[in-house]
């Protein structure tokens, strides 16, 4: 007879929070499963389960190459198919595990019985450290990944919102006054990106303060696989962060920290709901407590 693990905080269950960027739908618990889904932003961050949901999601990023992040991009892909999607999905993928990855969904699909003259690739984006790209059926929507440190080659990103707004030096021109200075050719807007998710995928901890930049997002969602004390050396072993790490990152940056929210992720399977619970609330400190929330 098999006994539910009381430990496992969520078997699976879908968790959603609001953010005032988009709702954030999925599940994360390390070793197990993680995606994240942004259905207003049309983007899903890795594939460790695809639940019909995630069918509607035409970009999906994967942050790096472990099983429990990545195993169902394809059934993505296939299910899409399935439910009649006809708008082809894209996913993006870090430049150094894309050819690795085309041989593993080519694999997948011949093993399932794919006749080779008839398997196509799906659209894969090789993705590079700080380049910013839009999305392919968003373009008020740029993503810019960077590199973490994990057990394994990792990247986390920033998705920006772009538009373009009139440079200073124009406001208080009319409208006529306007239109005459494009018909004259005059640029008169400039580009902004503004940033609004950004995300680690799995990494240690120091990684946060060397991307410091993912704190002037107004959603962060990083990893926080350990919160015991005695778990910390674990964090290193394993290339993921601590609760810790993460105490110390909103210590040491203080008013620099301009997120409306930071959402923590990836919890281990052996902690259950409440021990987490009671040490966000035991060890974050008193002016973020409002901003970070559990996806549990």
């Amino acid at each position: 007879m098999t006994v539910e693990n009381k430990y496992i905080h969520n078997a699976l269950k879908q968790t959603r929070l609001e953010t005032s960027c988009s709702s954030i739908a999925g599940f994360s618990i390390s070793g197990l499963a993680t995606y994240v889904q942004l259905p207003e932003l049309d983007f899903c961050i890795d594939m460790g389960e695809c639940p019909l949901s995630a069918t509607s999601i035409n970009h999906v990023f994967l942050t790096h190459a472990h099983g429990d992040h990545g195993r169902c991009l394809m059934r993505h892909f296939s299910l899409r198919k399935m439910m009649g999607v006809e708008k082809s999905s894209v996913y993006y993928l870090p430049e150094n595990i894309c050819e690795k990855a085309k041989e593993w969904i080519k694999a997948e699909a011949l093993f399932e019985g794919v006749p080779e003259n008839r398997f196509k690739f799906p659209e894969i984006v090789p993705v590079k450290a700080g380049e910013k790209i839009f999305l392919n059926y968003r373009k008020d929507l740029a993503l810019e990944a960077f590199d973490v440190r994990h057990s394994i080659p990792a990247m986390g990103g920033t998705l920006y919102r772009y538009k373009k707004k009139l440079k200073e030096e124009y406001l208080g021109k009319t409208p006529n006054e306007i239109i005459e200075l494009r018909k004259n050719n005059v640029d008169i807007t400039r580009e902004v990106y503004d940033p609004i998710i950004s995300f680690m995928g799995d990494c240690l901890g120091e990684s946060l303060l060397q991307n410091r930049q993912v704190f002037k997002s107004k959603v962060l969602i990083t990893e926080c696989t350990f919160v015991d004390n005695d778990d910390e050396e674990m964090s290193y072993k394993k290339g993921h962060t601590h609760l810790k790490h993460i105490v110390s990152a909103l210590n040491e940056l203080d008013n620099q920290v301009e997120c409306e929210k930071i959402i923590l992720s990836h919890f281990s399977m052996k902690y259950s709901e409440h021990h987490i619970q009671e040490a966000l609330q035991k060890y974050i400190p008193e002016k973020f407590k409002d901003k970070v929330v559990a996806f549990i």
